[in-house]
């Protein structure tokens, strides 16, 4: 890695609210939205997070059903969890409640390992209402 390996810092985390029909949402938080310097199609760069996730230290699931896979990730090591979203050309990092930034820079490094190539890290924050 270089000395340009993002941080990952986390300014806003997301709220969980439970509605009153049931089922749990995310009101503000951060998203990182990690686009590689290759050209990647989504069904490349899903193939990629795929076999990175297949790794012993990640659980993972695709249980949306959405026309594009949202992975909810545990990261045994470090014991957090964060959503990751392949679309539009990027891989997106969306933190939870308590998702730590050490989970996210190493998911980071193994992408970036395993492509072989350069990514331009973009961090998102959304306030709640």
């Amino acid at each position: 890695m270089t000395e340009e390996t993002p941080r990952f810092e986390i300014p806003c985390r997301p709220d969980r609210v439970y509605p009153s029909d049931g089922g749990v949402e995310y009101e503000g938080g951060t998203a990182f939205r990690l686009s590689p310097d290759a050209d990647l199609s989504d069904d490349e760069l899903g193939t990629l997070v795929e076999e990175i996730l297949t790794a012993d230290r990640y659980t993972y699931g695709d249980w949306f059903e959405l026309p594009k896979p949202v992975y909810l990730v545990h990261d045994e090591e470090h014991s957090t969890a964060f959503r990751v979203v392949v679309r539009y050309g990027t891989v997106e990092f969306h933190v939870l409640p308590e998702t730590v930034p050490e989970a996210l820079r190493e998911l980071y490094t193994r992408l970036w390992k395993a492509a072989e190539s350069a990514w331009c890290v973009e961090r998102e924050t959304m306030r709640p209402d």
